[in-house]
């Protein structure tokens, strides 16, 4: 299963890498990583369908927002899931990620074990 992260933080990638180091070893996760919204898109359209399945992208990023993105892909891959980061919790973002189809909105510092369990979800 292959997952994109979006996030202007590049440390990210390090933080995901490690975290779910043993589920990319036993080769049941692929993760990608993109630093702006549209280096994402770019991403999703690389293939036809696209092999992402999964998308997590910050709120807050220069640029193409995080729930500018979410718009984008919503519209034109339906069938991706999506779940929205932010570093604040505030029900203003909350809404509008969850109206816009997000499947979950997580705030950071990120609960790894929920977001396992939701990855874990998708697999089956």
């Amino acid at each position: 299963m292959k997952i994109l992260i979006v996030d202007d933080e590049k440390d990210v990638e390090m933080l995901f890498r490690q975290k779910f180091r043993k589920e990319v070893r036993n080769g049941e996760l692929e993760l990608v990583f993109a630093f702006s919204g549209a280096e994402a898109i770019n991403i999703l359209e690389e293939s036809d369908p696209p092999k992402v399945v999964y998308v997590f992208s910050d709120i807050n990023m220069p640029g193409m927002t995080g729930l500018e993105l979410l718009d984008k892909v919503k519209k034109r891959f339906p069938q991706i899931n999506v779940s929205m980061i932010s570093a604040y919790g505030d029900s203003e973002n909350f809404n509008k990620a969850i109206n816009s189809g997000a499947k979950e909105f997580f705030t950071k510092p990120i609960d790894f074990d929920s977001l396992k369990k939701e990855i874990k979800e998708l697999l089956n």
